[in-house]
């Protein structure tokens, strides 16, 4: 379940990302770019996008980075983020 997007209330699916990738760096850039494309189809409410990750293995530090611009985006039509880990296989 890597990113569930939902509305929160009624739990109705709006759409689901990065399917099989796991990696939290790659999902938050293909959610970048599904914003870009998809923000001005939202009127304002509760909204989710639930990021599923796993721990990569053998880092040291980097990893995603969510904009200034995605941020601002996302407050404005009404969206939360939550982070789910899940434990790497």
């Amino acid at each position: 379940m890597p990113i569930n997007i939902y509305e929160n209330i009624s739990k109705k699916e709006i759409d689901y990302l990065c399917k099989n990738d796991w990696d939290l760096p790659k999902q938050i850039f293909e959610l970048e770019k599904w914003i870009e494309k998809n923000i001005n189809k939202f009127p304002k409410s509760e909204y989710v996008i639930d990021i599923g990750f796993n721990i990569r293995k053998d880092t040291t530090g980097g990893g995603a980075v969510i904009t200034n611009n995605l941020m601002k985006k996302l407050i404005e039509k009404g969206f939360e983020i939550y982070l789910s880990e899940y434990p790497n296989e």
